[in-house]
């Protein structure tokens, strides 16, 4: 059986995979790209960011057609769920997508391999029945759902997120385990097209690793939309019964539902790969240790994504594997982890980028805070989002620079990107302040709490 060669192997066609390969041909590496998967793309593509997107947006114009739309003088009567048809154009959008990448990938000649990859001892990588030998092998194959002992996801109507978004019907009652992104946008979803949610999360708040006063914030928010929250609940167990499911807890009352969504994280997807073949031996929550350069503990094995320590999000994963080919194409590649946002696609949205508060206090870092709400923007009051949302900016006490801006409100997703890019470029509030802003835009409330930082904010 012959082997064939290339420059750079890239095992896993998710963010990560599919963007370093295109990079690395474009800087002229002869590359191939394996995956799983018939559809390319990987979980967030196919299964995790964009069809949860798609359902929360469809959600959204359902609840606004419940009620919503009467202040705006557009009468809807008979409105009703067609579940079937929403998940049809969820399966739509992402069938575009995944066709839109094998494209890229075929676009920028890069040697697609469908099938599972498994290190040989000597590096080479068997791919169904073919070998493939690469100079450099670069390991993006992302993570799959995380459990909890005593819950077996493979029990009937417990779920991970895979499963919550291609219900067939809507659960009367929903129980979903985790408090944290993946959980209060699907409980979102389902909370929208009818179903009574309650969320479990073992700590004594919700978005762990978010800025505390933002997540206060969002709470409060979540609950006047029909979340129900149960704070500090271990979970011990969930056991299907005939009437649906129930839910275990330390030192509390079990819960019953028709389903259960578990959504405790992610970990590593490594299993599978030969690591143990080549030498590679996970740390102990299964991630891929690398140096500076994305370089693992074997010559010309590197990782990038999930799969190595840091947060679990799709765009640190691309800027990962960009940073990584840069390197080995050229010896020089750039990534800044301060200036990588964390995104809840709520309604509101919440976005952060930088430092929160709580770090700051802990590092003793002195700070100031500039704030500015929504309720005072004339473009959240025409579009009717001026009740839900604020943006706060930490600046530093001495130098003024930037140092975390966290957002709660409609599209902050978009809003933050401005301040990430003042902190990678070092710009201070005052920078920001004295940027131009056009009138009227949401981005005017970036402005307005970075005039605030030093009580100059015009318009509170």
């Amino acid at each position: 059986m012959s082997t064939l060669n290339f420059d750079l192997l890239v095992i896993g066609a998710g963010p990560a995979g599919y963007v370093s390969a295109i990079r690395a041909a474009q800087l002229g590496l002869k590359v191939a790209c394996v995956d799983r998967e018939k559809a390319l793309g990987g979980t967030c593509l196919r299964v995790g960011c964009i069809p949860s997107k798609a359902l929360l947006h469809s959600s959204e114009l359902f609840e606004q057609t419940q009620g919503h739309l009467a202040d705006h003088g557009i009468a809807v009567k008979g409105a009703a769920l067609d579940l079937k048809k929403m998940m049809a154009r969820k399966d739509g959008v992402v069938k575009t997508l995944t066709g839109g990448v094998a494209g890229l990938l075929k676009k920028n000649k890069v040697k697609v391999f469908h099938g599972t990859a498994v290190f040989n001892p000597d590096r080479t990588v068997a791919i169904a029945d073919q070998t493939v030998a690469a100079t450099h092998v670069l390991i993006a194959t992302g993570s799959v759902a995380a459990s909890l002992p005593g819950v077996d996801l493979s029990q009937d109507r417990v779920d991970t997120s895979t499963d919550a978004i291609a219900y067939d019907r809507v659960p009367k009652k929903l129980v979903v385990i985790g408090a944290g992104v993946i959980g209060l946008e699907l409980g979102s979803v389902w909370r929208r097209l009818g179903s009574e949610v309650t969320v479990l999360e073992y700590l004594d708040r919700i978005l762990p690793g978010m800025d505390s006063e933002l997540a206060k914030e969002a709470r409060k928010v979540f609950e006047k939309q029909g979340l129900r929250f149960e704070l500090g609940s271990k979970v011990t167990g969930v056991k299907t019964t005939k009437a649906g499911v129930s839910v275990q807890r330390d030192g509390a009352d079990s819960v019953q539902a028709d389903r259960v969504l578990v959504a405790v994280g992610r970990k590593p997807n490594t299993a599978g790969l030969g690591l143990e073949a080549i030498g590679i031996t996970p740390n102990a929550r299964g991630q891929i240790e690398v140096n500076p350069r994305f370089k693992t503990s074997v010559d010309g094995v590197y990782a990038v994504g999930d799969v190595i320590p840091g947060p679990m999000l799709a765009h640190k994963a691309e800027e990962e594997g960009i940073a990584c080919v840069e390197m080995i194409a050229t010896g020089h590649g750039h990534l800044d982890y301060h200036t990588i946002a964390s995104v809840v696609y709520t309604d509101p949205e919440i976005a952060s980028v930088g430092r929160t508060e709580d770090e700051l206090k802990q590092d003793g870092v002195a700070y100031k805070v500039g704030r500015f709400p929504f309720a005072a923007n004339g473009r959240a009051r025409a579009i009717d989002v001026a009740d839900l949302g604020s943006v706060k900016v930490l600046a530093d006490a001495n130098t003024d620079r930037v140092l975390g801006v966290h957002i709660i409100g409609h599209m902050a997703g978009d809003l933050i990107a401005e301040c990430g890019t003042a902190i990678a470029y070092g710009a201070s509030s005052e920078d920001i302040a004295r940027s131009c802003h056009a009138h009227p835009t949401l981005s005017e409330t970036v402005k307005e709490a970075a005039l605030a930082v030093s009580g100059r904010a015009i318009h509170i």
